[in-house]
């Protein structure tokens, strides 16, 4: 900065008051608008200052004539001290404390990692002046409201899951069988994450939080199925005046697998294909929509594992287990 120190008694000898010299200076450096030009409905501003080569260094401003009301001329020099001076770009405030903003690219780390760091490593070597504090803003403070926000969104939308599967089926061991799906779509989701080498964000959550419906829905239609099969196999075992045994259990749940195998590819398949395009498209707001894309397009594949090849085994083993304990209490009761 070029700091021009008016001396008052050396201009109050001349006769000159703060404002004529502070009017020569901003002529001579600014430049003053002295009048408009009109070229139809356009206007442009007429500004008038000193040539370059009168005001280029600090000893040319330093020779800049003052006129006094004698009409002398004076340099600025006997009026003033001028000299060059550092200081900060723009002052700001916040909070009614003055600050400074300091801007951070990150390119290869995630900001919640970064800023972490950062933390530490500042903590260890930096000592604060009393009055000084260091704060982190910017995308960094945006996470961390999006992260408060989850962190009752995500339980909050959980248990509303477990109500509603429980309301349905009555039985907490098929709503724990449902809710089976969720880690292994979640393994899904964070396998394509890391082959993107896509890093967790906001984005990301929505769409783990997306993908946890859609996995649920997608259990619930094959646990439906095995009921009703199992249900009808017992109803056929009945009237055949029989028991129920372990190998009517693995028909039933044989015959109801099968009937959802075309119903689950085809849901699965449409959710893939119809997130394809946003996972390599381009344009306005494609980093977040992929962001949101990837995890659902990774928990469809390993929901639709889970769901044709390990639901159904898990349905087997307790429905098996259930068959063989109603077979021990009968076999105790003939002792008895």
């Amino acid at each position: 900065y070029i700091t021009v120190d008016i001396d008052r008694l050396a201009a109050a000898r001349f006769g000159l008051n703060i404002s004529d010299i502070q009017l020569v200076i901003k002529t001579a450096l600014g430049g003053m608008n002295v009048t408009q030009s009109v070229e139809g409905l356009e206007r442009y501003p007429v500004n008038i200052r000193y040539p370059r080569d009168y005001r280029n260094t600090l000893e040319k401003i330093r020779q800049l004539p003052v006129i006094t009301a004698q009409n002398g001329h004076i340099p600025l020099s006997e009026l003033a001290d001028i000299r060059i001076e550092q200081g900060p770009g723009m002052i700001k405030t916040e909070n009614a404390r003055l600050n400074g903003w300091i801007y951070v690219d990150i390119t290869d780390d995630d900001i919640g990692s970064y800023v972490e760091r950062a933390k530490a490593l500042i903590n260890r070597t930096v000592q604060l002046p009393p009055g000084y504090s260091i704060s982190w803003s910017g995308q960094y403070e945006y996470m961390v409201r999006a992260v408060d926000k989850l962190m009752t969104v995500v339980p909050a939308t959980l248990m509303v899951i477990i109500i509603l599967l429980y309301l349905n089926f009555k039985n907490l061991t098929e709503v724990a069988i449902i809710l089976g799906t969720l880690p292994v779509a979640l393994t899904g989701g964070i396998w394509l994450l890391y082959i993107l080498n896509y890093n967790l964000s906001v984005a990301v959550a929505v769409g783990f939080i997306a993908l946890a419906g859609v996995s649920i829905e997608i259990g619930v239609i094959m646990l439906v199925y095995l009921n009703q099969s199992l249900k009808e196999q017992i109803s056929n075992v009945a009237k055949r005046g029989e028991t129920l045994t372990v190998v009517d259990v693995h028909q039933a749940v044989i015959t109801g697998a099968l009937k959802r195998i075309r119903p689950i590819v085809m849901t699965v398949m449409a959710i893939i294909a119809g997130l394809l395009p946003i996972m390599f498209g381009s344009g306005t707001g494609s980093e977040v929509m992929r962001r949101i894309a990837a995890p659902m397009v990774g928990g469809m594949v390993s929901t639709l594992i889970f769901s044709l090849f390990l639901l159904p085994v898990i349905f087997l083993l307790w429905k098996t287990s259930m068959v063989n304990k109603d077979a021990r209490l009968t076999a105790n009761r003939d002792k008895e």
